[in-house]
């Protein structure tokens, strides 16, 4: 893989198309995809196969990305339906980190201590082909108020949660009427202080970043905590600039996790060039995650042996402060994993 380039093609998304309206015209079928970015489906069968078993669900703001003409463009593979997500592989099952065990509420995953995810949508805007939660089953955790108000309750009764996680699906699918209540309940809760958010929305719709947003995230005495997630520079342009930039104004700790993937990242001038270009948009390396094993993503998966050999890569090229921790996710377990370098 060659190392990223900034020589995209033109976006064509007005930029003052609302994010609801942008949400409401997801490009939703291989062909529409196709035709957008001047490639011949020749193997449209096992795309469309494909797509019945997880959708294809990507904003045109994304697309407009993406090279036209090439197929291994690293944003169109992370949401090309492929035929090879249909073959099975040992290893590979629809809750590999078993959330299922941790769900005591609908809407509420509780994995780790001092901390709780809250299922605020189920809804993305894009539907990643790696994702984890892709069997998820959203139709159990879309919680009615009463069902909110006893994850609330879960919440308020156990003293050793500090930290609130607004994830999904990806929490920014829903309203500013809906979050702003939820982050008022949740501020209301004494023992909890910090506030995290984890979503795609900035990379791959930035006008959900509005004032409007930013003020009812850090209206609150909660901290904020804003986890983006990208997995190549290419994603990382002038809009998504604008984006980070009200939030770092506001006060937000920014910060990336991306998953390692074959064909898209496992490169070490690619990743360099991730972290070079998340700081100079205020945005710190987290967390690079080798690939949950999700059935349907196999054609994703690096060897642990080459992780490993790209965090020594990005050790030698960059300073500590722009070298994200490597890790995996496991059942069971108390946090993320880290997996040695040396």
């Amino acid at each position: 893989m060659t190392a990223p380039t900034d020589l995209i093609w033109q976006s064509k998304t007005p930029a003052t198309a609302s994010w609801q309206q942008q949400l409401k015209t997801l490009i939703r079928e291989p062909a529409e995809l196709f035709a957008r970015l001047d490639l011949q489906a020749e193997d449209m069968p096992a795309h469309l196969a494909a797509c019945q078993d997880f959708a294809l669900r990507v904003p045109s703001a994304f697309v407009d990305k993406m090279q036209r003409g090439d197929w291994n463009d690293p944003l169109l593979l992370q949401v090309l339906p492929q035929g090879a997500e249909l073959l099975a592989q040992t290893g590979f099952v629809a809750d590999p980190l078993e959330e299922q065990s941790s769900n005591p509420h609908p809407g509420l995953i509780h994995k780790y201590h001092g901390r709780v995810l809250l299922v605020v949508s189920g809804g993305c805007a894009i539907n990643c082909r790696y994702c984890f939660r892709r069997h998820f089953p959203y139709e159990d955790n879309n919680p009615s108020r009463q069902e909110w108000q006893n994850a609330l309750d879960y919440i308020a009764a156990d003293n050793s949660i500090s930290e609130v996680i607004l994830s999904g699906g990806d929490p920014l699918v829903a309203s500013d009427k809906q979050l702003a209540e939820l982050v008022q309940r949740i501020a209301a809760i004494p023992h909890v202080h910090t506030l995290r958010v984890h979503s795609r929305l900035p990379l791959v719709i930035p006008e959900r970043i509005s004032d409007e947003l930013v003020a009812l995230l850090t209206g609150s005495r909660l901290q904020t905590v804003f986890v983006i997630h990208c997995n190549h520079p290419n994603e990382l342009d002038e809009r998504v600039q604008q984006a980070m930039a009200k939030l770092k104004a506001a006060g937000v700790t920014l910060l990336n996790q991306s998953v390692l993937l074959a064909h898209i990242n496992d490169d070490s001038a690619t990743l360099q060039a991730l972290s070079e270009k998340l700081f100079a948009q205020g945005v710190l390396p987290y967390y690079l995650h080798v690939l949950d094993k999700v059935q349907g993503a196999a054609h994703f998966d690096v060897a642990e042996e080459r992780a490993i050999a790209l965090l020594a890569a990005l050790r030698d090229r960059l300073p500590g402060y722009l070298v994200p921790k490597l890790v995996r996710e496991l059942p069971n377990y108390g946090s993320k994993t880290p997996i040695p370098a040396f």
